[in-house]
């Protein structure tokens, strides 16, 4: 893998876009980071014999927990089933109503259904595209159960805001965290991990999209004891004694099912390729985190048009995605395209739950709104992900930054 000089710039540089054969190879939106410790990782469980939930993940469990702080995690089979969990552990059920942004990948509002309830959306602050907490007073009721606040694109949303109004309603707090494992917040005076729950429940994505994958995956944390029980219960069919103990017993036990539960629980096999991957999770950090500066600087030197997404004091994001909001003299989809035409992999602006069909039935739209989603909506419209993986080189990203200076001063 070609190593890059940190301390040179995008805007530093001399030499051309790269020679006509790297310039025809795609650059993809974001390539996960595997190696040969995953493909070693992967035989333990396979010679095991225990493939499914089993001792990896229970081990994964325990060393998640303790990277990011918190007390208890519960691995499940993706991200959206840890949503749907967290909503139901917090008492969430038909009729109730859920606060969250429309501009999330539309699991975050599905989630909601799944339990019956409704969710309420509101509008995201332009700068961090995160839910706006001065707009949460104007969308509470007496149904509103809970806020699903997201940490959008690895950027930490304004918890202390959020965890402010929600205390003072006796609402509780579940933190969409899918893209944000390895992101920072200041609280009291100390950076910590998001995942060390501030709110009650906070669900994670091992999706390859996110900076560490299993396939697919989820977790759960929390410091609530009673729910790390529910949790561990519901994801496996609601049965009372685990497999793992049930195997491990000197004497015959069986099994019974109390309540309704899912079969959401994640395998050995994916559990062990994680366990490698946490291991990585600081350097791929701490390598995103010079590649999303670099972006800034060379953006706002020679796109001034164009708006690098912007950092909070108080947050440090992993840059799961870097967001761009486009000159207003760019059409969206035209970049995208003469980006693609330039092998080049680009994405559009976060989606918007409310404009898609399952979210406009006939007889009534399953959601409610309290003021507008201005916002929401003109950033999946104006902006643009730019590509961003751990193994991106200076020639690479240098690539981009040329495309993307082309194509808006054609525009």
């Amino acid at each position: 893998m070609e190593s890059m000089d940190t301390n040179r710039t995008i805007v530093d540089r001399t030499d051309p876009v790269p020679d006509a054969v790297l310039a025809q190879e795609m650059i993809p939106i974001i390539q996960p980071m595997i190696g040969d410790e995953e493909h070693a990782a992967v035989l333990r469980p396979l010679r095991s014999g225990w493939i499914t939930q089993g001792p990896e993940v229970t081990s994964f469990e325990r060393e998640f927990a303790a990277k990011v702080g918190a007390a208890h995690a519960v691995a499940v089979s993706n991200c959206t089933a840890a949503l749907h969990l967290a909503l139901l552990a917090v008492g969430v059920g038909p009729g109730d109503e859920v606060i969250t942004p429309s501009h999330s990948f539309i699991a975050t509002a599905n989630a909601i259904r799944y339990c019956g309830a409704v969710p309420v959306f509101v509008d995201i602050c332009p700068t961090t595209f995160n839910l706006d907490p001065a707009l949460l007073a104007q969308a509470t009721g007496s149904r509103t159960r809970a806020i699903l606040c997201v940490h959008q694109m690895g950027m930490p949303c304004d918890l202390a805001a959020i965890l402010h109004f929600a205390k003072s309603h006796s609402i509780a707090v579940i933190e969409d965290a899918a893209c944000a494992v390895g992101s920072e917040i200041f609280w009291d005076g100390v950076w910590e991990p998001i995942g060390r729950p501030r709110g009650d429940l906070a669900c994670f994505s091992f999706h390859p999209r996110k900076l560490i994958t299993t396939g697919d995956g989820g977790m759960i944390t929390t410091n609530n004891p009673e729910w790390d029980r529910k949790l561990r219960l519901w994801r496996q069919h609601g049965m009372s004694v685990s497999d793992t103990v049930r195997h491990g017993s000197r004497d015959v036990i069986f099994e019974s099912y109390p309540v309704l539960g899912f079969n959401y629980r994640m395998t050995d096999v994916q559990a062990a390729i994680g366990r490698e991957q946490l291991k990585r999770l600081s350097s791929i950090v701490q390598r995103r985190r010079k590649l999303a500066a670099r972006y800034s600087e060379a953006i706002s030197a020679i796109i001034p048009d164009a708006t690098p997404p912007t950092e909070p004091a108080w947050a440090r994001s992993n840059w799961q995605g870097y967001c761009v909001r486009l000159p207003d003299s760019c059409e969206q989809k035209a970049v995208m395209q003469s980006m693609l035409d330039a092998s080049i992999s680009t994405r559009r602006g976060i989606m918007c739950a409310h404009r898609e069909l399952a979210y406009a039935q006939p007889g009534g739209e399953p959601w409610l709104l309290h003021g507008d989603l201005f916002e929401s909506e003109r950033a999946q419209d104006r902006c643009i992900l730019l590509p961003l993986f751990h193994q991106m080189t200076d020639a690479q990203q240098c690539r981009v930054v040329t495309a993307l200076k082309s194509v808006c001063k054609l525009s």
